[in-house]
């Protein structure tokens, strides 16, 4: 697990060399930007890291600003709470294209940086934001969300993952999960559904069929066999869905899914 430990009261993102995990650059109290997409392209991204004490590499391009060497390289831009990391983003080519003093206290500075996050998607603030607040504590808090908001909470739910891991065992084999039907209405809600059945708020379990696959092979929070009643499931079944190429057909998201719990041995149980 990645974790830069450096962090403290009001401090929410770092940044750490991606080729040195010594090579710590900094902590900062926002990323401004992060989030948001340029207009030309996706991973494109304009940074303004706020109350920055920078380090290490970044140090070293902010004294370069304008030139090639104010490219500090790759980085992971990690979530802090506290001294500990919630999750963390890769991104590629951080360059300094701007520094000044910061509000946020004597020896800050506010940076702007242009970097490359795909992964980063609109929307996934919010989420780590009731993470960092403890509130991500109940189920159904995905249930009123927007297709693409729904999008950006899977994109959080396998970001912590890894970070989550460690303190919550895969469920032994012959267990029973319980899927809520009643609010799955296309594909995306179907894995929020999933990874919360099995892993509790904010889960991941899958957020397509080849990653649904490989979860249930072990080490995402269930072994196999296991029964998996699938309270609500008409509505599923009659809602259009993923489509995929079976046996020369396309079958619906509904179909596909229950073919690949019954080749993993798990028993679903329609309701």
């Amino acid at each position: 697990m990645r974790a830069s430990g450096r962090g403290g009261p009001g401090q929410k993102y770092a940044l750490v060399s991606d080729e040195d995990a010594a090579d710590f650059w900094g902590f900062a109290r926002e990323a401004e930007g992060l989030f948001t997409p340029l207009p030309d392209g996706e991973g494109a991204r304009s940074v303004r890291f706020t109350g920055c004490l920078p380090r290490g590499g970044l140090l070293e391009s902010l004294r370069h600003i304008g030139g090639r060497r104010a490219l500090a390289g790759n980085a992971w831009c990690e979530l802090l709470e506290g001294d500990r990391a919630l999750g963390s983003y890769f991104v590629n080519e951080v360059t300094v294209v701007g520094a000044e003093p910061s509000a946020w206290g004597a020896g800050l500075l506010d940076l702007t940086l242009t970097l490359w996050c795909e992964d980063a998607v609109a929307g996934a603030e919010r989420v780590w934001d009731l993470m960092r607040a403890g509130r991500l504590h109940r189920t159904g808090m995905w249930h009123e969300l927007s297709p693409a908001d729904r999008q950006a909470w899977l994109s959080v739910a396998l970001r912590s993952r890894e970070y989550r891991c460690g303190e919550k065992a895969d469920a032994p084999a012959g267990g029973v999960f319980t899927l809520d039907g009643r609010h799955i209405v296309d594909r995306d809600s179907f894995f929020c559904a999933i990874g919360e059945a099995v892993n509790g708020p904010c889960g991941y379990f899958g957020w397509n069929l080849d990653a649904l696959d490989d979860c249930l092979r072990g080490g995402w929070g269930a072994t196999t066999p296991f029964t998996l009643h699938w309270d609500f499931s008409a509505g599923t079944r009659a809602r259009p869905g993923e489509r995929r190429a079976t046996g020369g057909r396309e079958a619906e998201l509904f179909d596909p899914l229950l073919e690949i719990f019954e080749a993993h041995g798990v028993s679903v149980i329609l309701r």
